[in-house]
Order: C-alpha cells, then structure tokens, then sequence
C-alpha cells in the first residue's frame, strides 16, 4: 500500500487533520530539543527537570506519531 494513494483519497478535513497532527509531533520534537539544548532559559528550571520534561515530551511525541499512523493503516 502506497502513502500518497491514500493520501489522495482522503477528503480535505482528513488531510487536515493529519498535516495538523505531523505539524503538533514536530512541535513536542522541537520543544524537547529545545529544553535539552538550551542552556540559559528566561524560566528557571533545574536542567535535570527540563531533561525529564524532554524524555516525557518526546515520549509522548512517539505515543502520538504511533497513534497517527494506525488511524492512517485503520482507513
């Protein structure tokens, strides 16, 4: 089964919704990255808690992207 096959045969509000959803895994990814990259935050937090809170976004990054991909094979 090809990707854009059925891409194509979804109606405007499904592709939508999945532009939308790639758009939101993007943004836990960057955020993640951000929280482990970025030294000296306008918010202080303790590096060890961004870390943390980097592993759960990106976690729950991965939850979302499995969970787009099965409402993509489901369809």
């Amino acid at each position: 089964m090809n990707l854009f096959d059925n891409f194509k045969q979804k109606s405007p509000q499904q592709r939508f919704l999945f532009v939308l959803g790639l758009v939101f895994l993007g943004l836990y990814v960057f955020l993640a990255l951000t929280l482990f990259v970025w030294k000296s935050m306008p918010v202080e937090i303790p590096y060890n808690r961004r870390v943390i809170l980097g592993v759960l976004l990106l976690v729950y990054a991965a939850f979302r992207f499995s969970r787009l991909l099965n409402a993509e094979s489901n369809r």
